[in-house]
């Protein structure tokens, strides 16, 4: 296993582990590794220093204030309001996941009660239900079944 510090096109930096640098190539190709923030599949491969083991002696010197901050934790004021945004949405709406451009239809044509819901829709279902007048909006998050 190989552990990556990754930044996205937005400049959100986090890491992830791969089993090699070919897997890592083959899922970013793909379009499987995603920014843990904003859900951008424009990943590369950040610079990072290799990470060596002190000697056994020098293991007990303290450690360095410069530490990364956790995976996932909020960094900055934008980040904090994403995750404030996505925690209100998951507890206010009924996630659908793949479903969702057929409730969100089904709601317009009034087949099911309204309610609010979030999931997940291509980009061409996406379009369709914009074209047809379905209020719809991207949210600017990505559902937590697909992060990294």
């Amino acid at each position: 296993m190989i552990r990556y510090s990754l930044k996205c096109d937005q400049d959100h930096a986090f890491e992830s582990w791969f089993n090699s640098a070919e897997s890592f190539a083959s899922l970013r190709d793909q379009g499987h590794v995603a920014c843990v923030i904003c859900g951008s599949t424009r990943v590369e491969k950040a610079l990072m220093a290799p990470a060596v083991r002190p000697a056994r002696k020098a293991a007990t010197s303290p450690a360095t204030t410069d530490e990364p901050q956790p995976l996932g934790e909020p960094t900055s004021e934008v980040e904090k309001a994403l995750r404030a945004m996505r925690h209100h949405v998951e507890q206010n709406s009924d996630y659908v996941g793949l479903n969702f451009a057929a409730e969100a239809r089904a709601m317009h044509e009034g087949e099911t009660p309204e309610r609010p819901i979030h999931g997940e829709a291509k980009p061409d279902e996406a379009r369709k239900l914009l074209e047809d007048g379905v209020p719809v909006i991207p949210l600017p998050f990505i559902p937590k079944r697909q992060t990294n």
